[in-house]
């Protein structure tokens, strides 16, 4: 890799962004970085700015997180993406791994573990942060589960958590930035995938698997 780095970092909240080009910039090790708020404008401005390591949140409005991993690998076999996001459950890091991030690091974490694992995955290493992926025993009920969960696409994923933590379709749609219709449509094909009848159904699943806490 070059002595110093490109970033391109996405996340929606425009204060979060803030903050991480202030941590990113006192880094010694990156030159230029380029902030958006959606996975949208990540890929139509990825070629142009020919990042070094992609810095980015699941969570956002229009296309989200897992599919933006999913096409900018597409763009670029050798994309470094960084995963930086609240959600510190196994499963989430595991489908950010399968879409193709090169890292995993809670916002929980520490400020500094950011800035090492942006220049251990240029380096050309895979980092995921110590405790998020504990090693686990399925029983057999877990594990036909898991299964099922992992053929969900991108965006049926990201319903199937709203819908579990108690999003009725229309609020999932507003949160998403999707159309009604669009999700009761992604509603109806996860619960069918699922064997789900119910919302409380899909929260049941979503607890069994750690995707949720149970409080």
């Amino acid at each position: 890799m070059n002595d110093k780095l490109k970033v391109l970092l996405v996340d929606d909240h425009t204060v979060v962004r803030a903050g991480f080009r202030m941590l990113l910039s006192s880094q010694h090790f990156i030159e230029q970085i380029m902030d958006v708020d959606r996975g949208e404008l990540a890929c139509q401005n990825y070629n142009e700015f020919q990042p070094d390591v992609v810095v980015m949140d699941l969570s956002m409005p229009g296309i989200g997180g897992l599919e933006t991993i999913r096409r900018l690998v597409q763009l670029d076999n050798k994309a470094i993406i960084l995963v930086y996001s609240i959600h510190d459950e196994a499963i989430y890091v595991e489908r950010a791994l399968q879409a193709g991030a090169k890292g995993y690091v809670s916002k929980n974490s520490a400020a500094e573990v950011l800035a090492e694992a942006v220049l251990l995955v240029a380096s050309g290493e895979r980092y995921v942060e110590e405790g998020l992926l504990p090693e686990q025993k399925f029983n057999n009920n877990k594990e036909s589960l898991r299964q099922i969960i992992d053929v969900l696409s991108p965006r049926e994923f990201d319903v199937f958590c709203l819908l579990a933590k108690g999003m009725t379709v229309r609020e999932a749609a507003s949160d998403l930035c999707l159309g009604y219709k669009t999700v009761a449509n992604y509603s109806t094909q996860i619960k069918n995938k699922l064997n789900a009848s119910t919302a409380a159904d899909l929260a049941h699943i979503a607890i069994t698997l750690g995707i949720i806490k149970n409080d």
